[in-house]
């Protein structure tokens, strides 16, 4: 047993002995200069990618859209929407960090928050650019469609994720030129093939959209604890049918991967619904005041205003409905149902004579 012990207690000090030398060579002050420098490099490099990311992670605080003439004079219709369109686009592509949803090097890799608010943003850019071009610059549906805004429509709907030509970045800048152009030819009192048509029915035509965008957000959202749902796809709906058999009652279920990327979507599309409605006030101001709607306009962006509150949780909390912990989703749920349900009611108040 004494053979054995020492023989034991000798490969021990052998091997302490070597950890100690390699410990003293590769790490501690007699490690070679080149790894030294390369490890705090590394280290340095990567604290400041984690600043970076924190910092480019914060949402664009919002702006104001009130821009009264210069001149005096009204403002052109059209003109205040327009700008707040440019300034949106604007943002999303010059806040810090620039466009992200593209972007495959670090930090920009590790964010998913910041590329899924700007999804939402560039959704409502897209539904917004395409009312333009269809409804607002037209006054029927036999009318040329502006240039400008033929062309800037279609340059929002490049691939958001793209990172090969054609360059998300680079078209959604042409699309803020081709709009700059609108604006300006708008504004010129001596130029008459530029119009944008403050209507009832064409403020009807986009906030059905914005209704279904807001729709979709909702159900999701509250589809973060899941829940069984009685299918309704053909309620009320004599004689139609569709193309395959569904079940009667449906398990729907937003997966907890998808959480928190739905509820940043929903921010990025309530702040440029804000926006967007604060400039529909403005230019549409004759119409709501005639269907005593106005009010309604303000109460839509009162709910959407409470989507952009702090949130002073580092995750997206997921708790069940009245569990102990709180669920983040169905709040911003509660928000965007109440937005969207009051838009139902404006458009139906605007149809009315």
């Amino acid at each position: 047993m004494g053979v054995f012990t020492k023989i034991k207690t000798g490969w021990q000090r052998m091997f302490n002995n070597a950890g100690e030398t390699l410990s003293e060579e590769y790490i501690g002050k007699n490690a070679p200069k080149r790894l030294r420098y390369g490890l705090y490099s590394s280290a340095i490099v990567l604290v400041l990618l984690v600043v970076l990311g924190i910092y480019w992670s914060n949402e664009p605080a919002p702006f104001s859209v009130y821009q009264p003439s210069n001149s005096g004079q009204p403002v052109v219709a059209g003109v205040t929407t327009t700008a707040t369109l440019i300034g949106v686009v604007n943002i999303l592509l010059d806040k810090p960090g620039g466009y992200l949803s593209n972007d495959l090097m670090p930090p920009a890799i590790w964010l998913d928050n910041v590329p899924n608010w700007e999804y939402g943003v560039l959704i409502q850019v897209r539904d917004l650019s395409k009312a333009m071009r269809e409804s607002f610059s037209r006054s029927q549906s036999q009318s040329t469609e502006d240039y400008d805004l033929s062309l800037a429509e279609p340059r929002f709907n490049v691939d958001h994720v793209r990172w090969a030509a054609p360059w998300p970045e680079i078209e959604y800048a042409e699309g803020r030129n081709h709009l700059t152009g609108y604006a300006m030819r708008l504004a010129d009192r001596e130029v008459f093939d530029a119009q944008f048509y403050a209507r009832a029915d064409n403020l009807r035509y986009w906030l059905g959209t914005v209704e279904k965008r807001l729709g979709s957000l909702s159900q999701r959202l509250s589809a973060s604890v899941g829940q069984r749902r009685i299918n309704t796809d053909l309620a009320g709906a004599a004689g139609a049918s569709q193309s395959t058999d569904s079940p009667q009652e449906i398990i729907v279920k937003t997966s907890w991967l998808k959480i928190d990327d739905v509820f940043y979507e929903a921010r990025g599309t309530s702040w440029a619904l804000v926006h967007f409605l604060k400039a529909i006030e403005i230019d549409f101001q004759d119409v709501l005041e005639k269907k005593n709607a106005r009010a309604s306009v303000q109460q839509i962006i009162r709910e959407l205003e409470m989507t952009q509150h702090s949130i002073y949780s580092p995750i997206i909390v997921n708790g069940r409905g009245f569990g102990l912990l709180a669920n983040h989703s169905l709040v911003m749920a509660s928000y965007i149902s109440r937005a969207n349900a009051a838009i139902i009611d404006l458009r139906e108040l605007l149809s009315k004579g």
